[in-house]
């Protein structure tokens, strides 16, 4: 029998989103929309679709440890850590062979640790839906209804329509686009035909194994000795052997970009991957001004101040500004507007050529 099971990706160390987010403190470990890390949150809102025991988590062996402590309700065992950061290509596959052995006619939804989503009711539904069609064997993406010209975000063009599914339309994906520039994907939102694509997968555990085994022989080669090796006294010997020799793949290029069969059920949830502070600030309650502020120290004094998040476990006072970002943390304050946010990336690289390690 086919029945679904949630593979949370919660792997990566984040810089986007510095200072706040370190290499030991990664942006699923933060609490940034709620009183609640982002990864407790990814796993809350799958209630009361899943159990418990049908959520599996793919990490760094690094962050088990924490990651258990947030969700101590998941049994121990359905925490697969990799040795070591490969891209979300390996990363799925290792996830996916885990639940496999454990649940062979399995369905998987590949889900993250670090989206919001402000919909959840809605979320569970639509991944109820996939399930019903990826039991049919459609490998079934969710695309995410764009609401301006991003450049920032893949692409899904929709093409005829497939099924009506538990209330949603589902219709054949006829290709993805990687990050278009602004030209563009002004002419992707102009069409209608496009969904940002969400990194969220819904599909048969033997389905997608079957697409690596046709796309990506190498790394299914690589895979079934790892599979073969679950439960046996030479899987951390057989998985530090086969691991490093997986290529640095994501799951879109390795698999998605040419699978067979795909589908695409476009929804709006109000979904946002929050990839940079300027992302946070959209998702945040505003005051009449249109300032936020997070952290501890969130009573924010302001005077003629328009615009600003303020994420700072110190009382912040700002006056005649507009349009920032200021963080203070960990002996690091940030300023700078809003728009060049994703500038904190030239920063982290800048800390890593002057090698302090201890900022990162």
């Amino acid at each position: 029998m086919d029945f679904l099971h949630a593979l949370i990706m919660a792997g990566g160390g984040g810089t986007r989103l510095w200072p706040l987010s370190r290499r030991d403190r990664p942006k699923q470990m933060l609490a940034l929309v709620e009183n609640r890390t982002m990864f407790q949150i990814s796993v809350e809102r799958l209630a009361p679709l899943l159990p418990p025991e049908r959520i599996f988590i793919v990490t760094g062996q690094d962050q088990i440890a924490a990651l258990r402590a947030d969700a101590p309700h998941i049994p121990p065992e359905n925490f697969v850590a990799e040795p070591c950061g490969m891209n979300t290509g390996p990363a799925v596959g290792l996830g996916v062979i885990h639940i496999q052995q454990r649940a062979p006619g399995a369905l998987v939804a590949v889900l993250t640790a670090d989206q919001h989503i402000a919909d959840k009711a809605r979320l569970r539904q639509v991944l109820a839906a996939a399930a019903d069609l990826a039991a049919r064997g459609q490998i079934v993406t969710l695309g995410i209804t764009p609401h301006f010209p991003s450049t920032g975000y893949g692409y899904i063009r929709r093409g005829a329509p497939l099924a009506q599914i538990g209330g949603f339309q589902a219709y054949h994906a006829d290709g993805f686009t990687e990050k278009p520039d602004l030209p563009t994907a002004l002419s992707f939102l102009e069409s209608g035909l496009y969904s940002w694509n969400s990194g969220m997968f819904i599909f048969q555990a033997g389905r997608i194994l079957d697409e690596y085994a046709r796309q990506q022989p190498h790394m299914h080669t690589l895979l079934r000795a790892i599979q073969d090796a679950i439960g046996q006294p030479d899987y951390e010997s057989t998985l530090a052997e086969k691991w490093p020799q997986m290529p640095r793949i994501s799951i879109d290029y390795a698999v998605m970009e040419g699978a067979q069969n795909m589908a695409v059920i476009p929804i709006d949830m109000g979904w946002s991957d929050i990839g940079s502070w300027q992302t946070l600030y959209e998702v945040l309650d505003h005051d009449a001004d249109g300032n936020a502020a997070r952290g501890a120290g969130r009573d924010h004094i302001h005077v003629e101040t328009t615009g600003t998040l303020v994420y700072s476990d110190r009382r912040v006072v700002t006056i005649g500004v507009e349009d920032l970002v200021i963080v203070e943390t960990d002996g690091v304050l940030l300023v700078c507007r809003r728009d060049r946010s994703e500038g904190v990336r030239a920063v982290v690289e800048q800390l890593k050529a002057a090698g302090e390690t201890d900022l990162l």
